[in-house]
């Protein structure tokens, strides 16, 4: 029996795989060189438009020829999470035992400081601690990227050029008036800064300086951020007459596809026999409200107030906007919810969520975009065929929903969180 060799010699061989590898990493070194000069094309740009925006040659020139583009916020940025967030674990990771104990002793610590933030802006001491607590746990970590580099780098990616452009600007602004500088201006990957997490615009408009040593710093003044971050609500619209929301309960029977959105008077709700948490009666006040149920008929219900809009300006989540008003209230004094939402909801990865809002599109409902993200469009949609197939229609996707569309959520579903 003879051995069969390969018709190219070995040397042969060799000598085509060097070539091969060559060819590929001179290929990587070409598109790597090519990507280089994209980005330093980019910040030439950038540089012309931050002189015209008015920051200094030298500030725009300075900071820009020693950016990084950093591969690292392009993966944060593309990133999806695989699984969505339940209420439950959203709410009971922000608000639990050890940040309401701090936040108490804070408010303690720093009194005279927080009252007169609300003299001066009406947002009361509590909001102002919540928003510190879930922005950076009450100033413990603000974030070890440069902001600048993280600036640039969305900037020069074509997704959302124009806005982190605007940010990158207005950071250059921020080093141009002295208030930090560039080696300690250090956030998140997306740009956000300091202990309440200011975008640079949002800094340049409503950052103030309130401890009086001529510049605005959020990084190491506590006046200056907490004071900015009420100037900020206050800008928003808050009305110092009224909290966020309240938890509330509803009666047996109650048409649950009222949690659409639609706002009633308070004294619309307390006809339709919502009450308090405590089951006392709604006041007669002159305000609207609107019904948020953020867990489904299971979990808790809550009205959610003007203020309520005011915090989703800040961050446009309805949970994170619940989990704002919840620790102001528990650092404030208050109890647990009375109806705790429930934690063996299973958290649904994006493809099944997609997989729901193609299914409901073929049965004829409206869901928008099949994109995977549980969004108002896709909650109205399953609000329609909850009440079409006689379900509770609290627009949540429970196992009830996915059990009558005949989708199987046994593989898809995690608890890990």
């Amino acid at each position: 029996m003879h051995q069969r060799f390969s018709r190219f010699p070995l040397v042969t061989s060799l000598a085509l795989a060097m070539t091969l590898a060559t060819a590929a990493t001179s290929a990587e070194e070409t598109e790597k060189t090519t990507s280089e000069a994209g980005f330093a094309e980019c910040l030439t740009g950038i540089e012309q438009k931050a002189v015209a925006a008015g920051v200094s040659q030298n500030t725009a020139t300075t900071v820009l020829a020693d950016i990084e583009h950093v591969e690292r916020v392009i993966e944060l940025d593309q990133s999806q999470p695989e699984f969505t967030t339940t209420f439950a674990d959203y709410l009971n990771r922000r608000v639990n035992e050890a940040r309401i104990s701090q936040g108490r002793e804070l408010l303690e610590e720093h009194r005279n400081l927080l009252n007169r933030v609300t003299r001066e802006t009406g947002v009361p001491a509590a909001y102002l601690l919540s928003f510190w607590g879930l922005e950076t746990n009450f100033g413990s970590y603000f974030g070890k990227m440069s902001v600048p580099d993280s600036l640039a780098t969305l900037a020069c990616d074509p997704r959302r050029s124009t806005y982190f452009t605007g940010e990158l600007i207005s950071a250059l602004k921020i080093i141009d008036e002295g208030a930090i500088t560039v080696d300690q201006m250090e956030g998140s990957w997306a740009g956000a800064m300091g202990h309440v997490q200011f975008m640079p615009s949002v800094f340049l408009k409503h950052a103030v300086d309130a401890d009086n040593d001529g510049k605005r710093d959020l990084w190491n003044s506590l006046d200056d951020a907490l004071m900015s971050a009420g100037k900020f609500l206050q800008s928003m619209g808050w009305d110092s007459e009224y909290r966020w929301g309240r938890e509330v309960l509803l009666p047996d029977g109650f048409d649950y596809a009222l949690a659409d959105g639609r706002k009633l008077p308070l004294g619309e709700w307390r006809e339709l026999g919502v009450t308090d948490a405590f089951g006392n009666a709604l006041a007669r006040e002159d305000i609207s409200a609107a019904l948020v149920v953020p867990a489904g008929h299971k979990g808790p219900a809550f009205l959610r107030y003007k203020n309520f809009n005011v915090i989703m300006g800040w961050n446009r989540s309805e949970f994170y906007a619940i989990a704002v008003g919840h620790l102001a209230d528990r650092i404030a004094g208050a109890g647990e919810l009375r109806n705790p939402p429930p934690t063996d909801t299973p958290n649904l990865s994006r493809n099944k969520i997609q997989e729901l809002q193609e299914t409901l599109g073929q049965k004829g409902f409206k869901t928008g975009k099949a994109d995977g993200i549980l969004g108002p469009t896709t909650r109205a949609a399953i609000r329609d065929y909850q009440q079409r197939r006689d379900l509770i229609a609290d627009g949540y996707p429970d196992t009830e929903l996915f059990a009558a569309l005949g989708i199987n959520i046994e593989t898809a579903a995690s608890n890990d969180g």
